[in-house]
């Protein structure tokens, strides 16, 4: 049962459904509707990693280059994938290049997501920490990728509200959550607002929303995950017994998945998550 502290409520400690010692996957955390599977793409050694919810087992696919997101296809076998230096797709374990971003060494992307509509979004940073050189795009999959908003540290988890008039964005290294209105229709962004300013210990990495228009962050460093309401005020905390949780997904059933490098932990919040759209 939850019980409120200081007005922050807590929730029970997560149970473990995956220890992993030779998997580094992180917060690129999907839930696959064809499958019903959990599924994280590894950002350092290049593999997909496939989890059965129910069982904890998992299937590992090795692409053999760095994954920077990654979402099932609506219409197509395979996946979508952000990888650092532009977007793609992979099936049967293999990459293929349709949006070639950065060729030069130091503008990465880090992480994304696909909105309502089946469009890709994706943050990108400067991998020498230069301030506001981040951005953030958008894909299609069918034109070439356009720059929606700009002036960002390092931006990390998206999300959007259940009605699909807000979007969120948290970014890592200002250690701030954004919101900004949606046009779900064009693919368009408002004026980017904070809306929260994030304190530590740990820093703001994946996040998803709740049908009460509620925002979860793993807190990266931190060993929790934290909920803020609509007006950026931090009203709930789940502590989770490993110090960098990375990302977070609900699942159909209302259970929270969190994720750290070799760990999947599942809780219940006793509220429904904003379902994430496969790429179209």
């Amino acid at each position: 049962m939850k019980s409120a502290v200081h007005n922050v409520t807590t929730y029970p400690a997560p149970d473990v459904i995956v220890a992993s010692d030779d998997l580094h996957a992180g917060d690129r955390l999907v839930l696959d509707p064809r499958t019903g599977k959990l599924v994280r793409a590894n950002a350092h050694g290049g593999q997909i990693v496939e989890t059965d919810p129910r069982t904890g087992e998992q299937t590992v696919t090795d692409v053999g280059t760095a994954i920077a997101a990654i979402a099932p296809r609506r219409k197509h076998p395979g996946f979508a994938a952000v990888f650092p230096e532009g977007f793609g797709f992979i099936v049967d374990g293999e990459l293929e290049i349709a949006d070639l971003l950065f060729p030069e060494p130091y503008p990465r992307l880090n992480d994304g997501k696909v909105d309502s509509r089946g469009r890709f979004w994706a943050g990108s940073s400067d991998t020498r920490f230069a301030p506001e050189r981040g951005r953030l795009y958008r894909w299609d999959g069918a034109s070439p990728s356009v720059v929606a908003a700009s002036e960002f540290m390092r931006p990390a988890g998206l999300g959007w509200s259940a009605d699909d008039s807000v979007m969120y964005l948290a970014d890592s290294s200002a250690s701030r959550l954004y919101s900004m209105p949606f046009n779900a229709d064009e693919g368009r962004i408002g004026r980017v607002g904070i809306l929260a300013e994030i304190d530590g210990p740990g820093v703001p990495a994946g996040l998803c929303v709740d049908t009460e228009q509620c925002v979860w962050i793993a807190m990266n460093g931190g060993g929790e995950v934290r909920r803020y309401n609509s007006r950026g005020t931090l009203i709930g905390a789940i502590a989770v017994p490993v110090s960098q949780p990375s990302g977070c997904v609900f699942g159909d059933d209302g259970t929270l998945f969190i994720t750290s490098d070799r760990f999947v932990f599942a809780v219940r919040t006793g509220t429904e998550g904003v379902p994430v759209a496969s790429f179209s």
